[in-house]
């Protein structure tokens, strides 16, 4: 279908609740959503494509039919969109990855030393298998904190192959491994322990803690308190261990707090913090790689539809981070498949908020921790890119600004952003020649000419050629650069850089006078903002700097009874030295004294050769 048969398609849609299917021209499902009103919402994409995010732009391009169901009540509607975004998968829905999805605990009980491994399956291949559990990270969690809690052996050591023949390593020293490898730890203690390990997530948990706070009493009777407080640290990540096993293997917690980082540049986290009876016992948390361009409430109530979906236990409540739209379908999902209430709250203040702010926190040190600084370098550059519509990341962006106070002190600045860090060693200053007054744009033109001739000429100065030009102004300053440099046969991507009432770039725009908006891209919101201010510093700077000098050797200090104070106000007045050399004496005497106005008023006459 054309793009106009797409639009009036949707029009004719009705005005009901239901799903949408798009599909692309091989029939292969692309995006699946939900609607309140499914000619409001379907119509969307087809109308103002400019005010789409470039997700969904690049998604409508793709777009050769669609399908709708209607349904009888948004819950419905919900309710099919979650069915059929597991059957497809669609390219352009948010979805968690599928090898995090349900693991098992692997035992190899055939070893002489079995050990505890992650597998995606259970297998008959002899081992045992337990799970499934919630996700990977908080499965091998349970691993560790199995190890942590029995001292079993973490290292690479085969036993009893690697048996007493070299010295116990650093866990050992550090409490936390029995030592298996030491001649005199035999086999059976090793498999008491896993015995132990096997009965805890079987579940066990009170059983096994009644054995050790039984040998733990024992051997404080014996006065043995060394071992009674072994045996007390153990009860006590056993007691936490059962905690955790319980909201893995997706037991009842009693709260789940959800966090989300949203990393316009880089990746994005969602993360679920488990609490059972006040306690923090696991967290389980899901990196995104692609850029989340939909809004945040649309993207946690994704996620949290897609992660609590397979889900058949659930905590009676969950705190969001923000409020979403489908609360009450959602709720009343969530509720069905648990078989008992499950309430959403979006907490604002209190310890409630306090907790959300932690998962947030933990969300956005998540993405710190996987991200490093090229990579989020590279991946601003190259959202930034892709807003501006070039063929590749600017790497080399380099900025402009005009600063004039009268005719005499036309400055401009050169700043240069080099894999967006600024890069000092390649400003570059400028002192415009021969104007008659202000002219933002013939002053825009002089420097660009200057800068680019000497590019072409070979000047090592300015041999590095940028990849984005980024102009103080507006649509018309953009339009004299382009033409400066189609006249030097040059083809360099401009756009102006526009501020809004405060000062601060709001939005780029093209010669053209189309703006980007950027303010919902905060990190290259926070890059251009940068460099507008910095070329703005460096310009007055260096506008200031030849005030100074120019003040300190004025013509000025040559007049009789023209002292700094004078020279000042004279300055004040008039601006420049020009615009004091042309004032009449009346104006002259509006400024300073009389006697001084007339000496300034005869200085400059004699030396134009008319004086009276």
């Amino acid at each position: 279908m054309t793009f106009d048969e797409l639009k009036e398609k949707a029009h004719a849609l009705p005005l009901k609740p239901g799903v949408y299917i798009m599909q692309d021209a091989r029939n292969q499902v692309i995006y699946v959503g939900k609607a309140k009103a499914l000619k409001n919402r379907v119509s969307q994409y087809f109308a103002n494509l400019a005010s789409h995010t470039e997700k969904t732009r690049a998604m409508v391009s793709q777009i050769d039919h669609f399908d709708v169901i209607v349904a009888d009540s948004e819950f419905e509607a919900l309710v099919l969109e979650n069915s059929l975004i597991k059957r497809h998968q669609p390219h352009y829905n948010i979805l968690l990855k599928d090898d995090k999805g349900y693991p098992y605990i692997r035992l190899n009980v055939k070893d002489v030393y079995p050990r505890f491994s992650l597998a995606n399956r259970a297998a008959e291949d002899g081992a045992r298998y337990f799970g499934p559990y919630g996700s990977r990270g908080a499965t091998q969690g349970i691993i560790d904190a199995l190890r942590t809690a029995l001292k079993l052996p973490s290292c690479r050591r085969q036993f009893p192959r690697d048996i007493g023949k070299e010295r116990p390593c650093l866990n050992y020293h550090m409490g936390q491994c029995d030592g298996y490898c030491r001649p005199e730890m035999d086999q059976t203690r090793y498999r008491e322990a896993i015995d132990q390990a096997v009965r805890l997530l079987e579940g066990q948990f009170k059983e096994v803690g009644e054995e050790l706070q039984a040998e733990m009493a024992q051997a404080a009777e014996e006065l043995r308190f060394e071992k009674a407080a072994e045996l007390r640290d153990r009860y006590r990540a056993i007691e936490l261990l059962g905690k955790r096993q319980k909201v893995v293997a997706g037991s009842l917690a009693d709260t789940d707090v959800v966090g989300f980082f949203r990393g316009e540049a880089t990746r994005s986290c969602f993360v679920v913090l488990h609490y059972v009876e006040g306690d923090l016992a696991a967290k389980d948390w899901e990196l995104i790689e692609t850029p989340m361009e939909e809004d945040t409430a649309d993207i946690v109530s994704a996620l949290v539809r897609e992660y609590y979906g397979p889900r058949g236990h659930l905590p009676r409540q969950i705190l969001l981070p923000c409020e979403v739209e489908d609360e009450a379908p959602l709720t009343r999902l969530l509720s069905e498949n648990a078989g008992y209430r499950v309430n959403l709250v979006t907490p604002q203040r209190g310890a409630k908020a306090e907790l959300i702010r932690l998962a947030n926190k933990n969300a956005a040190e998540e993405v710190e921790r996987w991200t490093s600084r090229e990579e989020r370098q590279s991946k601003l550059l190259e959202l930034l890119s892709k807003l501006l519509g070039l063929d590749r990341p600017p790497r080399r962006i380099e900025s402009y600004d005009i600063s004039n106070q009268g005719a005499d002190d036309i400055v401009a600045s050169m700043v240069v952003y080099v894999n967006a860090k600024p890069l000092k060693r390649d400003y570059r200053h400028f002192k415009l020649r021969d104007m008659d007054g202000p002219d933002d744009y013939a002053s825009m033109e002089q420097v660009l000419q200057r800068r680019f001739r000497r590019y072409l000429d070979g000047d090592e100065r300015f041999a590095a050629r940028p990849d984005l030009l980024l102009i103080d102004g507006g649509a018309n300053h953009a339009r004299v650069a382009e033409g400066v440099l189609d006249t030097l046969g040059l083809s360099i991507p401009v756009f102006g850089m526009v501020k809004d009432d405060r000062h601060r770039t709001r939005a780029l725009v093209t010669s053209e006078g189309r703006e980007i908006g950027i303010q919902g891209y905060q990190a290259v919101f926070s890059l251009v903002g940068q460099i507008q201010e910095e070329t703005h510093r460096f310009a007055i700077e260096f506008h200031r700097q030849q005030q100074n000098q120019r003040v300190k050797g004025s013509v000025l200090d040559k007049i009789p009874g023209v002292g700094e104070r004078r020279r000042a106000q004279l300055l004040k007045r008039f601006k420049s030295v020009r615009n004091i050399r042309e004032a009449s004496l009346a104006e002259l005497e509006e400024a300073v004294p009389k006697n001084t106005a007339r000496a300034v008023y005869d200085f400059f006459r004699e030396r134009a050769g008319t004086a009276p």
